[in-house]
């Protein structure tokens, strides 16, 4: 597999600042999270925009689309926010021959009990085995794009249904 990868931000590239008491989008960390595990697949790391996903808009939906689009690889991985990873992935709905899976975290990369290495492996399992379409890989589960909401109330995502 030749995975491209798409960084946007989100929760999971946020960084914790002392001094101002708050998290910022810092620098893409999927490369250096991958390289540590060892992965033995050749990737690329493309980084599209460094927004939490309340902040985008569909000017940077289109652009994450174009970059997904644009890529020779078949197999995208997005890294994303999850409160606006479902509207990108409807907004990446219809580009021929990708399998695309975003994916993303509830706590950032650089925490402890982070959740991002454990959706990203989930991700990449994912776009080894899933037919051609958008996806979204959290909380060990793959979702088609059509069937899948953030369920804010338990902070995780489920299937349409519940």
């Amino acid at each position: 597999m030749n995975l491209h990868i798409i960084t946007t931000g989100g929760t999971i590239d946020k960084i914790y600042f002392d001094a101002k008491s708050d998290y910022q989008v810092g620098e893409p960390v999927i490369g250096e999270l991958l390289e540590s595990m060892g992965v033995h697949f050749p990737f690329t790391v493309e980084s599209a925009l460094r927004k939490d996903s309340l902040d985008m808009d569909d000017a940077d939906r289109a652009k994450i689309r174009d970059c997904a689009q644009r890529c020779s690889e078949a197999h995208v991985l997005i890294t994303h926010g999850t409160d606006g990873m479902v509207q990108t992935g409807k907004a990446l709905k219809g580009i021929a021959g990708k399998t695309i899976v975003l994916t993303g975290a509830l706590q950032p990369a650089a925490m402890k009990n982070s959740d991002a290495i454990f959706n990203i492996g989930c991700a990449i399992g994912a776009l080894t085995s899933a037919a051609p379409g958008v996806y979204i890989a959290m909380n060990g589960e793959l979702f088609p794009i059509d069937n899948v909401r953030k369920n804010l109330d338990r902070n995780r995502f489920e299937s349409l249904a519940g």
